[in-house]
């Protein structure tokens, strides 16, 4: 991965507490994976921000190569890769997500 993708990787990720990066945006998610992330997210009446994948090339894929994860949605919670959606599901399910973001959020 090229450092000027990189760098715009960590910006992006150090820019908001939480951070998703998906296809589309949280107002219009463009795939089933990115909307259950944003409607996580909503229900649990948390502030986040998002970066659309499709809108940049080198970071749909830097992304992945960043976090040696292969799938889109991913998400960060204070520079700490979290998972992409069916980890978010599964943490929502079992209440351990709200109880992490909580934690992180108030420290």
């Amino acid at each position: 991965m090229e450092l000027s993708t990189k760098t715009r990787i960590e910006s992006l990720i150090n820019s908001s507490p939480i951070m998703v990066f998906m296809k589309g945006t949280k107002l219009m998610p463009q795939c089933g994976f990115s909307n259950n992330v944003v409607q996580i997210l909503n229900a649990l009446g948390m502030s986040f921000e998002t970066f659309d994948v499709l809108s940049d090339v080198e970071i749909r894929q830097g992304i992945k190569d960043y976090s040696n994860w292969p799938t889109i949605p991913q998400v960060y919670l204070k520079g700490e890769f979290l998972g992409g959606s069916d980890i978010l599901i599964e943490m929502y399910n079992s209440g351990e997500l709200l109880e992490k973001l909580e934690i992180a959020l108030a420290s």
